[in-house]
This record gives structure tokens, sequence and C-alpha cells, in this order.
């Protein structure tokens, strides 16, 4: 077997490609478990796990309409209106038409959001640490930057 010091010889063949072992599936799978202990871990809260990831986007400013949340997620824009109104009407963010352009609103943590933000990093600190049992402080480095690799691989936005 040689080894392809420059990384562009194809990894996967039909030779070789397993799909219950594929990178693809064990990543999914690996997803959709963190992505379900985020949701129990969040019952207590009384949100959900897509629901976090915008509270925190909104909290963090790096989103603040539902058109940036979307950019930035697999949903769609109903999907996403869906959620954020499910979010509105428990009190924990609000809509706020633009002063520029009225067809715009604007998404900011009501008080109530404000005072559960704080709330919401033990609980991803809870699951990631649950999932990474094992592994180093360098192993995770390295985890990391093969994913950002992967990432920056297929053109998406970090």
């Amino acid at each position: 077997m040689t080894i392809d010091p420059s990384g562009t010889e194809p990894l996967y063949t039909p030779e070789n490609y397993e799909a219950e072992e594929s990178l693809g599936r064990l990543i999914a799978d690996v997803s959709g478990r963190l992505l379900a202990a985020f949701d129990e871990e969040l019952a207590d809260l009384g949100i959900s796990g897509a629901q976090w990831v915008i509270l925190m986007r909104i909290a963090k400013g790096c989103a603040s309409t539902a058109a940036e949340l979307c950019r930035f997620s697999r949903y769609d824009p109903g999907s996403m209106t869906r959620m954020i109104d499910r979010l509105e009407e428990k009190g924990l963010i609000r809509r706020v038409k633009s002063s520029l352009d009225r067809r715009i609103s604007h998404l900011e943590l009501t008080e109530a959001g404000q005072n559960l933000v704080p709330h919401l990093p033990p609980v991803a600190i809870k699951v990631l640490n649950t999932h990474l049992k094992g592994f180093t402080r360098e192993e995770l480095d390295l985890f990391k930057g093969f994913l950002n690799r992967m990432r920056a691989n297929s053109g998406q936005p970090a």
C-alpha cells in the first residue's frame, strides 16, 4: 500500500466504501446523538436544542434576523419562522421592526431570554464533555482541526 503525501488520492473508492462505516454516516450518527442529548438536557428549561442555537446566536450578536439565522443553519425560512414564533410565544425573544426597512424585523432577547442565556452554555459543556469522555485535549484539538479542514473543503462559511 502506497501513501499519497499530497492528499490527492481518493480515500473512498467503490472497493472500500462501506455505507455504515462511512465518515458521513458516523458524523450524522454522532450529530444526531448530540442533538438528542441537548434536547434531553434542555427539557427542564423548556426549549429544544434548535432553539438553544437561535438564542445563543442572538445573544452573541451572530444573527439578528431570521434570514441571518437561516444562512447559518439547515432550516428553511418557513421552519425558522415557526421556531422564532415559538420562542416569541415563550416570551424569550421579540421582533422589532427595522427603522430603515419595514420589511425586516430584528430579533432581540427579552428580559426572560436574557435571564435564560447564562444557563445555556453549561448544557453544551455537559453534553460535549459526556460525548468526549476519554479524549485528551490534544485529540480534541486534532479532531476539531480535521472537522474545520473538511468544512473548508466544502466551501461553506464557518
